[in-house]
């Protein structure tokens, strides 16, 4: 009775974490889509800001009059850098999200076994004398 008690505590327990885990994964799956698409964002900005400083520093070694260009070529690199180091940010998220919708998926097949098991072993119990 005690036993059968045990594995209905047990039981409930893994159904409600089971529950919770069934309700994380598509907020942490769409977490990760989001990421990843602000992470192609942010490689196609980087790509527009080093093809329009090479432009304007193509443009200033062309100007026939002197226009200092430098201070917004300086200002487009340090946009760059910042992109570049946001897209890192990003990209370490994602690799977390990654893990944890992989340890998540993992649990769940855990528990899912675990449970079969506890249910086989249960129902074998009152079967014996």
């Amino acid at each position: 009775m005690a036993a059968a008690a045990l594995v209905e505590t047990s039981s409930s327990k893994d159904a409600i974490a089971e529950g919770l885990l069934d309700l994380l994964k598509p907020a942490i799956q769409q977490l990760d889509l989001h990421v990843h698409s602000v992470r192609e964002s942010q490689v196609e900005l980087r790509e527009h800001i080093d093809s329009l400083a090479t432009e304007l520093c193509r443009i200033n070694e062309h100007q026939k009059v002197a226009l200092d260009l430098d201070p917004y070529v300086k200002k487009l690199l340090n946009a760059r850098r910042r992109v570049v180091l946001v897209n890192n940010i990003l990209q370490n998220a994602q690799e977390r999200l990654r893990r944890l919708n992989h340890n998540v998926a993992k649990e769940t097949a855990r528990r899912k076994t675990m449970l079969e098991a506890s249910g086989v072993f249960t129902s074998r119990s009152p079967s014996k004398p």
